[in-house]
């Protein structure tokens, strides 16, 4: 069967070497493809918590940023001089364009992250009782052909003792049969002469 062709052939990629072994690059040996690929997907859950941390800040940022600025427009100092005017409807304006953006980040961010990382915890832990159901399988497995190997092994003594047994019999039945044979020779040639039997 020809070799499958490398997705990436210039460089150690999962898809090329997923099942296959890497060397370790502190020179400790070789690890495996699995392995890396879990300690990937560990790395990615520390990741998407910081991750998810990161974003509730920043909603809490802006919210802040969003009520000191409605607070800031809300002061009456100078109310009567026209651009002190315009510039508190446009500090009201970007409060609640601020406070739009908190609760943007919280919808459409922060929720889908974290229902994300609940569904992946729920997949986690069916992936763990899969994986735990399917070791015992492979321990009950490997414990029946273990078992096997030890009757198949004890058969094999039998066989081996039975085909002794067997040669020894064959052997000394040969032997009486020889020894038979050289009897009846022995006494035809007397007969033949002339000799009583």
């Amino acid at each position: 069967m020809p070799e499958q062709q490398l997705l990436k052939p210039t460089e150690w990629s999962y898809c090329d070497y997923f099942w296959a072994d890497k060397k370790d690059p502190q020179g400790n040996g070789t690890v495996a493809g699995f392995e890396l690929l879990l300690q990937k997907q560990l790395k990615g859950k520390q990741m998407q918590k910081e991750m998810s941390e990161f974003i509730r800040e920043r909603i809490k940022i802006e919210e802040e940023y969003a009520k000191n600025l409605a607070k800031l427009s809300q002061n009456s100092l100078a109310a009567q001089e026209e651009g002190w005017l315009q510039l508190r409807k446009g500090k009201q304006k970007n409060s609640f364009w601020m406070e739009g953006k908190s609760n943007h980040l919280h919808s459409e961010v922060e929720k889908p992250l974290m229902n994300f990382r609940e569904n992946f915890k729920k997949d986690m832990k069916k992936c763990d009782h899969h994986i735990a159901d399917l070791r015992k399988q492979l321990a009950s497995r490997y414990a029946a052909v273990e078992k096997a190997r030890k009757a198949l092994t004890e058969r094999q003594r039998d066989l081996e003792v039975k085909t002794q047994q067997l040669e020894i019999k064959l052997s000394n039945k040969t032997e009486e049969d020889i020894k038979k044979a050289r009897r009846k020779s022995t006494q035809a040639g007397e007969r033949g002469r002339g000799r009583p039997a």
